[in-house]
């Protein structure tokens, strides 16, 4: 009985999930996925808090899905640098092929993804009035490769709730003076 429900579930949910995410292609138009957007103030000034958010190697410190980067393009972070994050989320480890897009120290740092999971990901900094804290903004674009709109949508809050924890655990860590 269970099986012919899950069958009766599966036959009638995934054209219903295919129309439905057609659906929001059409109301979407030719713009894309719409970006998350996070944000957080850190009691830093923005060149402490830039050189953590620059350190690549740092990144799973307060990135707490990334289990691992490596950087496949030698030298220093730059436009064209490409590299790889293991990421888990839910317990679904993925690998996540980046290229780095922009690099404009100690303000903006942005990459594209380019592996299963498409968009972008863009990290600005600006310093407070009287410069004593950084205001970080993080815009992520994740586009499933399924269902694009659809999943968009429901992945949207989960991932937001995610990538604002990372912020705060990256305040602690620039407001602690980095890893010892």
């Amino acid at each position: 009985m269970l099986r012919r429900l899950l069958l009766l579930a599966a036959l009638v949910g995934g054209p219903a999930a295919f129309a439905l995410d057609r659906w929001l292609a059409r109301r979407r138009g030719p713009h894309p996925v719409e970006p998350m957007r996070m944000l957080v103030v850190i009691d830093a000034p923005v060149e402490q808090t830039w050189a953590i958010v620059s350190d690549i190697a740092l990144q799973p410190e307060w990135m707490h899905e990334m289990k691992a980067v490596t950087m496949e393009t030698p030298g220093p972070a730059r436009p064209g640098a490409r590299g790889t994050a293991l990421v888990r989320i839910a317990g679904i480890s993925v690998s996540d092929p980046v290229e780095i897009v922009a690099v404009e120290p100690p303000r903006r740092f942005a990459i594209r993804h380019l592996g299963l999971f498409t968009g972008g990901g863009e990290i600005t900094l600006e310093p407070s009035a009287d410069g004593r804290a950084t205001v970080v903004r993080w815009e992520e674009r994740l586009v499933p490769p399924l269902l694009p709109d659809l999943g968009s949508l429901v992945q949207a809050p989960i991932l937001r709730s995610i990538f604002q924890a990372d912020l705060m655990r990256l305040k602690r860590l620039v407001e602690q003076g980095g890893v010892a």
